[in-house]
């Protein structure tokens, strides 16, 4: 099984598709590869930020209801 990406790598690898976007060295085709690849990335990181804020509201609000039952 392949090793699950970080949400940094991710962003670099992001970085990495709009520094070659920039340049405007690229053929159409690869261009719309390029922008194809960094919308899925894109999808990724926005996956990745929601559930994360998922936990932490559960976090906060298993922390919340300890403080009230202290």
């Amino acid at each position: 099984m392949a090793k699950k990406e970080s949400y940094e790598d991710m962003l670099v690898n992001l970085q990495g598709i709009l520094d070659k976007m920039e340049k405007n060295e690229l053929p159409l085709e690869e261009l719309m590869k390029e922008y194809e690849g960094g919308i899925k990335l894109i999808n990724k990181l926005y996956k990745t930020l929601n559930a994360l804020e998922g936990k932490i509201t559960v976090i906060k609000e298993n922390m919340e209801m300890e403080l009230k039952n202290e």
